[in-house]
C-alpha cells in the first residue's frame, strides 16, 4: 500500500534503538527524517545501513529508502563506503553530513562569555569569548552576545537552526523570562529569549547553564542514566538528567543545588540562607583549601545521590577545571564514604564538553526530533 509520498508503508509502527519508533505516515515525514537523522548520528562516521536504519526504526526498507534519498539530495547524508560482503551485495553504509548545518550555543555567566558554533555532529568548529559584566545590567548584555554570535557565525553560509542561550538562574525555559538571579535583581522579568530571537532572527531557547551543562554532548551508545552535573564557577548548582531526559521542575526551578544547607550555624549566604553549600564551597576555593572544597561538593553531591538514587556525577566549571583530580577524587571519596553496602557508588568523572556546547545541542534537539 502506497499513499503520498510513499512514506506509509504499512510496517511495523515498533523498533528499537533511536528516539523511538518510526511512524509511517505521509503527515509525520519530518518526525520520521529526524528520526533517521537522530540514528545516523549516533552511528557516527563508520555509518549505518538502510536495512538496519528499518530494523531500529520499524519502517520499511521503502520508506527509508525514500526519506534517506531526500536526505541525501538535500546534502545532509552522505555514503560511508560499504559494509563487509556476507556472501551477497555488500551494503552502503550511510553517515551524517556534520558541515550541512550548524546551530551557535552562548554560556552568559556572571563575569564572562562564550559563544561556540557546532556542526551536527556536536563538534566545535568556531569559539569566542571574554570578560562580562552581569551586573551591568540586561541591554548591555545583549549587545555582548550578539557580538559573540557575530564573531562564531559564518557569514557567507546558512543561519543556524538555533542558538542556544545557557544563565545563571533562576529563569523560566518555557517562556524564556529571566527570574531573579541572586546579587542581580535587575535581571528579574527581562525577557531574554524574545528580544535575542528579535535581534537575532533565528530561533533562540533560553535555559539553565546547569542545564545545558548535563545536555552537553556525550557518548551516544552510553545508556540512558540518571545523572547530575555540578558546576562550581561563580556560583554552584546542578543540571539533572533523570531517565535519560534533562528534569527541569514544573517551575524550571530544579536544581538549585548551591542553596541546599549543610551547616545551620554556616556564615551567610548571598541567598538570605546560612550555610549553603554554595558558600562553604566558594570560600573553602576562596581560601585555597581546594581538597575542602571537593569534601563540601561530595557532601552535596551524596544527599542528591541518595535522593535520586544518582549514578553518575559529572563535575565541570572553571574551578573543577583548574585542579580536576582534586575535585573528581574528593568527590568520589565522600561518595563512597556515605555509599550504603548494598548499593554500588555512583561514578564520578569529569563533563567532557561545556556550557556552551551544551546550550547549542539544546538548539539542535528539534532537528533530530528531541525535546530541548
Amino acid at each position: 500500500m502506497n499513499r503520498g509520498s510513499g512514506d506509509w508503508q504499512g510496517g511495523g509502527g515498533g523498533g528499537g534503538g533511536g528516539g523511538g519508533g518510526g511512524v509511517n505516515l505521509p503527515a509525520l515525514r519530518g518526525h520520521n527524517e529526524a528520526l533517521l537523522l537522530d540514528l545516523l548520528r549516533g552511528g557516527g562516521p563508520a555509518g549505518l545501513g538502510r536495512s538496519e536504519l528499518a530494523a531500529r526504526t520499524g519502517l520499511t526498507p521503502q520508506a527509508v529508502s525514500k526519506i534517506t534519498a531526500r536526505l541525501v539530495a538535500e546534502g545532509l547524508v552522505g555514503e560511508a563506503g560499504r559494509a563487509p560482503s556476507t556472501g551477497g551485495k555488500p551494503r552502503t553504509l550511510l553517515r551524517l553530513v556534520p558541515q550541512a548545518r550548524h546551530a551557535v550555543g552562548v554560556h552568559v555567566d556572571r563575569d564572562e562569555l562564550r559563544a561556540v558554533r557546532v556542526d551536527l555532529a556536536g563538534g566545535v568548529v568556531a569559539e569566542s569569548g571574554g570578560p562580562l559584566d552581569f551586573g551591568a545590567g540586561p541591554e548591555v548584555v545583549v549587545e555582548a552576545v550578539v557580538r559573540e554570535i557575530a564573531r562564531v557565525s559564518d557569514p557567507a553560509g546558512p543561519a543556524p537552526l538555533g542558538i542556544g542561550v545557557a544563565a545563571p538562574g533562576p529563569l523560566d525555559h518555557r517562556t524564556g523570562v529571566m527570574g531573579r538571579v541572586t546579587g542581580f535583581p535587575r535581571w528579574e522579568g527581562f525577557p531574554l529569549r524574545e528580544v535575542l530571537a528579535g535581534r537575532l532572527g533565528v530561533p533562540v531557547l533560553l535555559d539553565k547553564d546547569t542545564n545545558a551543562g548535563v545536555a552537553a554532548p556525550r557518548d551516544p551508545s552510553a545508556p540512558a542514566s540518571t545523572s547530575v552535573y555540578l558546576h562550581v564557577g561563580t556560583g554552584l548548582g546542578a543540571g539533572l538528567r533523570l531517565g535519560g531526559e534533562i528534569y527541569r521542575g514544573v517551575r524550571s526551578g530544579a536544581g538549585e543545588f548551591g542553596h541546599q544547607v549543610l551547616r545551620l550555624d554556616g556564615p551567610p549566604c548571598r541567598c538570605g540562607g546560612r550555610g549553603c553549600a554554595e558558600v562553604l564551597c566558594l570560600e573553602a576555593v576562596a581560601r585555597g583549601d581546594l581538597a575542602g572544597a571537593a569534601r563540601i561538593l561530595g557532601e552535596g553531591a551524596a544527599n542528591l545521590v541518595a535522593l535520586l538514587d544518582v549514578d553518575q556525577v559529572l563535575l565541570g566549571g572553571r574551578v573543577v577545571g583548574a585542579a580536576p583530580e582534586v575535585f573528581v577524587e574528593g568527590v568520589r571519596a565522600v561518595l563512597a564514604a556515605r555509599a550504603s553496602a548494598a548499593e554500588p557508588v555512583a561514578v564520578v568523572g569529569l563533563a567532557v564538553r561545556g556550557v556552551a556546547e551544551g546550550a547549542a545541542e539544546l538548539a539542535l534537539a528539534p532537528f533530530f526530533g528531541r525535546a530541548a
